[in-house]
């Protein structure tokens, strides 16, 4: 697929900005200015001055000299580029590629986009109204390369929209300048006649390098398409992504059930053709007052399937807050895995976490209850309690060793064990009666003790002994004697309880 760009060039920016902010100045001509040498140079201008003689690099004082009742404000540093910044982020609706170009222009890839606004036309006149509408004055142009886009943005006098092809014989009426030359490259070619790209395009390269330099042809080349040219995005795009605009804004959730439903069919289809599985997605609804509305899901384990990402997805329409109408949304899958085509003959025979069915269950849990509330633990190489599990990564990961059952483990065994206060009157037997949390505990039966050496090379202290024990309501503990009981006060720890 050939490329498509397009260039938007916004010619009062700062001067944009600032009638948005203050709609007051709407018909006063105004400026930004720089101080420069005890003296004060135009950067920006509003159309009004413009149209007034005022231009970009003049003094203030001569300004005001030509323009009466010319309003004058001192210009934010770096604020043109933060206003790019947040117009391109606000562009990715449109295009996943957009980059930034300084000092008032954005380059938009839009390959393979334009067909989901019905063709290229309304698809760069969606773009320009929105933005317009927004208070800023921009012209666009769509061509083959971005130099040619660029050129046509700013000098073009016909079409925006250069033909797949077309884009060399477009350039041929413009002026030198619509080739991004520099000021000294324009001021050579001024002096030797050149007007139009057409009186020199077609001259020796060797005449060119030699009378004007290398930066004029490595323009020329880029503008062509002769030489490759690169754009640094605002975003990486995802690999996986797949966008729907709306022919009206959305704003119930049936509306953004249908929308998901089509992202997923996409987005599944590309999957399963690449032999890919979702882990994790985003889907991204774009808002018509800017705001970009964005919920995440989760997989334990890589799928493609439609009818069970739409159930992770439906639990979060209640979440997305649509106001006044979402036009575009977006569905990326931030992480896929290799994904095998299931053999529903070996699947039916393989039960528990191997099983697909109870995959897509724990991730319908997750959705509603969070997934941070289920965990999977795996053991661990130590013998110390607190270190002898670890969380699984996910849920195919396979235990590196088997679970030690020579002794009984507490189902549920504390992060840090609890000081208790235990009354065991005979050295190296369980303890009678501990208080835990102010209640007292009766013994009835216990088991042990079970020493576990401190593990040395990591840490010091003292050894443990291990009691189980059960009290007269029939709950069992987990509890440890820490060293020997040759001390007045021995201390005592709370670490599990069992089932």
């Amino acid at each position: 697929m050939s490329k498509r760009y397009v260039s938007l060039w916004f010619r009062h920016l700062v001067a944009d900005w600032q009638l948005i902010r203050r709609p007051e100045l709407a018909g006063v001509p105004y400026v930004f200015v720089v101080p420069d040498h005890g003296r004060k140079l135009i950067t920006a201008i509003s159309p009004m001055a413009e149209a007034a003689g005022i231009h970009a690099g003049m003094r203030a004082a001569d300004a005001k000299a030509i323009c009466h009742g010319l309003e004058i404000f001192d210009e934010k540093p770096g604020k043109a580029e933060k206003l790019l910044l947040g117009i391109g982020e606000w562009c990715i609706r449109f295009t996943p590629i957009v980059a930034v170009d300084p000092p008032d222009g954005l380059i938009l890839e839009i390959s393979g986009c334009t067909h989901l606004w019905g063709g290229e036309r309304p698809y760069l006149k969606d773009i320009l109204t929105k933005l317009k509408d927004k208070g800023y004055t921009v012209r666009g142009a769509m061509a083959d390369t971005i130099g040619a886009a660029w050129g046509i943005a700013r000098f073009g006098q016909i079409t925006p929209i250069i033909p797949a092809g077309e884009h060399i014989r477009a350039l041929l009426p413009l002026p030198p300048a619509a080739l991004r030359l520099d000021e000294l490259t324009q001021q050579k070619m001024r002096k030797l006649g050149f007007r139009t790209v057409n009186s020199f395009v077609k001259m020796k390269r060797s005449v060119l390098r030699r009378h004007i330099n290398d930066h004029l042809l490595l323009r020329i080349d880029q503008a062509t398409g002769q030489e490759k040219e690169f754009i640094i995005p605002l975003q990486v795009p995802p690999e996986y992504e797949e966008r729907l605009p709306c022919l009206e804004p959305v704003i119930t959730a049936e509306a953004i059930k249908i929308a998901i439903e089509k992202l997923l069919e996409a987005l599944c289809k590309t999957l399963q053709k690449d032999g890919k599985g979702l882990r994790s997605a985003t889907l991204k609804g774009y808002r018509i007052d800017g705001h970009i509305e964005e919920q995440k899901i989760g997989t334990n384990r890589p799928s493609h399937s439609v009818s069970h990402l739409f159930k992770l997805l439906e639990m979060k329409v209640p979440f997305i807050t649509p106001a006044l109408g979402i036009e575009v949304f977006t569905l990326a899958a931030t992480s896929v895995e290799d994904i095998f085509t299931r053999q529903d003959v070996l699947w039916a025979a393989k039960p528990g976490l191997d099983d697909l069915e109870v995959a897509e269950l724990l991730d319908r849990l997750a959705g509603k209850v969070g997934a941070h509330t289920i965990r999977r633990y795996l053991p661990d190489a130590h013998y110390w309690p607190e270190r002898s599990l670890k969380p699984a990564r996910s849920i195919q990961e396979k235990p590196a060793m088997d679970w030690n059952t020579d002794q009984p483990r507490p189902t549920r065994l504390l992060p840090e064990p609890e000081k208790i206060e235990v009354m065991a009157p005979v050295p190296d037997l369980p303890p009678k009666m501990f208080v835990y949390a102010g209640q007292r505990h009766e013994i009835t039966k216990a088991d042990g003790p079970e020493r576990i050496e401190r593990e040395w090379w990591m840490d010091e202290g003292e050894h443990r002994d291990y009691y189980c024990i059960e009290d007269k309501q029939g709950r069992r503990y987990w509890v440890f004697r820490s060293g020997h009981y040759d001390s007045e006060s021995p201390l005592w720890y709370l670490h599990g309880f069992f089932a």
